[in-house]
């Protein structure tokens, strides 16, 4: 089979071209009236028809479940919620904390996960619900709650809800590891499973730079943080079997924790080709560093940072 050589790269020019070119249009430049959901999708489909189709049956990339399942956790700084539409600045963000901004977070809503998890039941899917440690949060007890009552209504069997007693990368390595197995049609006791036995073996240590949220959060008092200051200690923490967030050792200074993480990295994990998550707040140069420590202790699995 011959192809045109000159014919592909004048089409491959264009194609470049009208991706440059391309734009979203402006939040302002949305007609401000209402909606129904099918003009919304209409409406998505139209500003994103130059993306190919996901497959042979023209499957649609934007569909009103994508649109109305969004559950987020919500947050405030200095009492004001920001607003979501805007992507998430993790550094401006931490930069606040730095300064010595109030910042409190919120738990899920129950019941707009509850509309949430009804809308892909009555799509005919089934739901698993992964949630974060409720050794930390109730988000998991209450979205369990409202799919108790959703039971009632579908029938049991069709939603599963499991505490992965874990937060951050270690509830999320679960997530994505488990959906990956979803897009192969697996069950959903199948994926229960699977994920039941990722938690039992996931582990979370972490290190803190400063001891002020720990003495808020209540699990630090004012003279053991005024010590640990004044000592430059770093307490190594991590999530035990209840979810909960306990103290594993202390070190002094930063360059020790880091050290200190990757050397119970190198003692407890046997499988040196396990997924490793390294989550952080506004602290690429270390991540990067912990991730060149981990790697010279023999790690070989996918990093995610």
């Amino acid at each position: 089979m011959s192809y045109d050589k000159s014919l592909i790269a004048h089409k491959l020019q264009r194609w470049d071209q009208y991706i440059t070119d391309y734009h979203l249009p402006q939040w302002e430049s949305i007609p401000d009236f209402g909606l129904y959901m099918d003009q919304v999708v209409l409406l998505l489909e139209r500003y994103l028809s130059f993306i190919p189709p996901v497959n042979e049956e023209k499957e649609r990339i934007v569909t009103a479940s994508a649109i109305n399942n969004y559950v987020r956790l919500s947050y405030e700084v200095d009492g004001v919620e920001p607003d979501y539409s805007i992507e998430f600045n993790g550094p401006a963000f931490y930069e606040a904390m730095r300064r010595g901004a109030s910042v409190k977070t919120s738990m899920v809503n129950p019941e707009q996960a509850a509309r949430a998890i009804e809308e892909s039941l009555q799509a005919g899917m089934d739901v698993l619900y992964l949630g974060i440690s409720g050794g930390i949060s109730g988000s998991c007890w209450g979205v369990g709650v409202q799919c108790r009552e959703l039971e009632e209504k579908y029938g049991s069997g069709r939603i599963a809800v499991l505490d992965t007693r874990g937060a951050s990368l270690g509830e999320g390595l679960v997530v994505i590891e488990t959906a990956r197995l979803a897009k192969e049609g697996r069950s959903l006791g199948e994926l229960e499973d699977f994920a039941k036995s990722r938690c039992a073996r996931m582990q979370q240590f972490f290190v803190v730079d400063d001891l002020k949220y720990l003495h808020k959060g209540g699990r630090l008092s004012g003279g053991a943080r005024l010590a640990g200051s004044l000592l430059q200690l770093k307490p190594i923490l991590r999530g035990n079997e209840e979810g909960k967030i306990v103290v594993y050792d202390k070190v002094r200074g930063k360059k020790k924790a880091l050290e200190a993480l990757a050397e119970i990295y190198d003692k407890t994990v046997d499988d040196r080709g396990t997924p490793i998550g390294i989550a952080h707040a506004d602290a690429p140069a270390d991540a990067l560093h912990l991730q060149n420590l981990l790697r010279d202790r023999g790690a070989e699995g996918e990093i995610t940072h």
